[in-house]
């Protein structure tokens, strides 16, 4: 219907959080290049379209300026909005889109179809907090949505946002030798999240809300595509919300960022119900990337072969995993049967069967693959190390590397450069050979999310690593809406237990703005060089108490202000031996984004 007349979203200091026009060059009817396997640039072509879509009649969804899509429903009162986005910026450029286009109207309710960053960090590009404890916006979710999204972006959020640098390639070029896709979307906002927690939980399948005048039936379907997610289906629109259990690519069984392993089983058997449930009377299927399904025989047909897709990764999996091989000789075995090689939604471009493969495996039997010699194996510094000295050395390694690269042997190069680049990082032979290496890797590769960490390996092999930043940047949003059992947890996963030997106490804590509720008192200790906590009490040996409220022991967490300041300015009462304090939060190790990957 319409498009951003800019082509650049930006925030508002003007820095760039997503440019539309970096991929006019998939716009322009070329054919694929020979730096893009031409299945994944088909795809990249598709997701490439952009702007306000109408679906059916009172649904929209404004496509191609994140990695998601953010959909609107007609209520009574204003717009149902699910899943807004990323960032910000992004969703509210999307909603100044359809308001302009279609009808101005306010945010009734947001519904957050699952608990990653991309389904609702632009909360606040939609509605704000104050809507919120108005009671003028809902914000609905499946049940256990803090607590996975807690767990995914700040316990484990580190690590998991600069491996995902790879998974999405943000940093690399657009452009037919750098990034074309993500497999999802076209690419990903540079944006932090933002979040407002949910004001209603889905607790069970069946279950019915009037959300502004409009019908929605759930499905909950937790352990799928994330640990807390739910399809829902809107009768009287005959519109059904896959939200990320179905896109239009075989999807991930545990991403390469990393993850919690997905439920392939269940996932198979969620699809089934939703065909169950859904199946007979849906005219038109959306979901939360790519593009919708018209047609109830259309829309059919689509969820049975999703649903048999993972089915089939699951079973054949575990049939050879019986059979005693391993996840490497497994993944090398399986090939994908030529009724999902024919649809493109069935096709790797962000998901990979070599990689799903081995996350079934994972999830049954572990990442070790029962040979005793790979119980304990030397960490790849020294292994490197020898394998070169086994080679005869750095040079011999890489003429035997230049041969086979000559040959097109690209797998075996890399495995074997790799030796090298872990033994001595400062070889630049080395390093440019890795790199033509993984380029040549991610040119053929088939998904996106293969070819953006081939790409950025290499990008790094001859710049290295980004700079760091500090995490708290991009958690900031999250953090303010963590419970006090959310953040002493991520604190506790910050303790330098080796500074802590032989230290035992207690900290007693009131938090007054959670007054008369379990929350309000708590106890933090240290134990056995360990930080625990415990909810709803008051140790009686505690060597000092602390009370103040939520708010600013956030605003501590977050390194807004000090302990020391907040005491001095009577926000903090402390009583008894101030110095526990020192002993906890003097020992809490830092983290940075820009840890390195291709090299030691």
């Amino acid at each position: 219907m319409a498009s951003l007349v800019e082509s650049t979203i930006a925030n508002s200091e003007g820095r760039k959080v997503f440019d539309v026009g970096a991929y006019d060059f998939l716009r322009k009817g070329d054919a694929a290049p020979d730096t893009v396997n031409p299945n994944l640039w088909r795809h990249a072509v598709l997701n490439a379209h952009h702007g306000l879509f109408e679906v059916t009649a009172g649904v929209w969804q404004v496509r191609g300026y994140d990695i998601s899509n953010i959909t609107f429903i007609r209520g009574d009162e204003g717009w149902i909005v699910i899943d807004p986005l990323t960032s910000e910026h992004t969703a509210r450029a999307s909603l100044q889109l359809i308001n302009e286009h279609v009808e101005k109207r306010r945010v009734t309710a947001v519904i957050y179809t699952h608990s990653h960053a991309d389904h609702f960090g632009g909360v606040l590009g939609v509605t704000n907090r104050a809507e919120v404890d108005a009671g003028r916006c809902r914000i609905i979710a499946p049940e256990h949505f803090m607590r996975e999204t807690i767990g995914e972006n700040v316990i484990a959020g580190p690590a998991m946002a600069r491996r995902a640098t790879y998974q999405f390639g943000p940093l690399l070029p657009p452009g037919p030798r750098g990034h074309v896709d993500c497999g999802l979307g076209t690419a990903v906002p540079i944006s932090p999240p933002t979040l407002l927690a949910p004001t209603e939980d889905i607790t069970h399948t069946g279950q019915e809300l009037a959300v502004d005048g409009v019908r929605v039936v759930f499905q909950l379907t937790p352990e799928t595509e994330a640990p807390a997610e739910m399809n829902f289906y809107f009768p009287e629109l005959k519109a059904l919300c896959m939200a990320e259990n179905c896109s239009h690519t075989m999807h991930n069984l545990v991403p390469i960022r990393g993850a919690l392993v997905r439920n392939a089983l269940n996932w198979s058997k969620y699809l089934n119900e939703s065909l169950q449930l859904f199946g007979a009377d849906a005219e038109v299927l959306f979901a939360s990337h790519n593009w919708p399904r018209w047609g109830n025989h259309d829309l059919r047909e689509f969820l049975v072969l999703q649903r048999d897709l993972y089915k089939w990764m699951h079973d054949q999996t575990m049939r050879l995993a019986n059979k005693g091989l391993t996840p490497l000789e497994i993944a090398e075995a399986l090939e994908l049967p030529p009724e999902f090689q024919a649809h493109e939604h069935t096709r790797g471009f962000y998901g990979d069967l070599v990689h799903n493969a081995k996350a079934v495996y994972q999830r049954y039997l572990s990442w070790y693959d029962g040979n005793p010699a790979n119980l304990h194996k030397l960490p790849p510094t020294e292994v490197g190390q020898r394998y070169v000295e086994l080679a005869g050395g750095a040079d011999a390694l890489l003429r035997h590397a230049e041969v086979a690269f000559e040959r097109g042997d690209y797998r075996w190069v890399a495995e074997l450069v790799n030796h090298l680049v872990f033994a001595d990082p400062t070889n630049s032979a080395a390093r440019l050979l890795q790199a033509r290496t993984l380029e040549q890797l991610g040119y053929q590769a088939e998904s996106a999310t293969f070819r953006n960490a081939y790409l950025m390996g290499a990008m790094e092999l001859r710049q290295g690593p980004p700079a760091n930043k500090n995490p708290n940047v991009r958690a900031r949003s999250l953090v303010r809406e963590m419970t006090v059992d959310q953040v002493f947890d991520t604190i506790a996963v910050r303790t330098m237990s080796e500074n802590l030997g032989g230290v035992s106490l207690a900290i007693n804590w009131t938090f007054t703005d959670l007054a008369g509720s379990p929350d309000e008192r708590w106890v933090l200790g240290v134990s056995n060089r360990t930080m625990y906590s415990s909810r709803g009490m008051h140790a009686p040996d505690a060597v000092v108490s602390v009370t103040l409220t939520r708010s600013k022991f956030l605003d501590i967490v977050l390194q807004d202000t000090t302990f020391v300041d907040a005491v001095q300015a009577g926000d903090v009462m402390l009583h008894g031996d101030a110095t526990a304090l020192i002993t906890i939060f003097g020992n809490l190790d830092t983290f940075s984004m820009g840890f390195p990957i291709v090299e030691p």
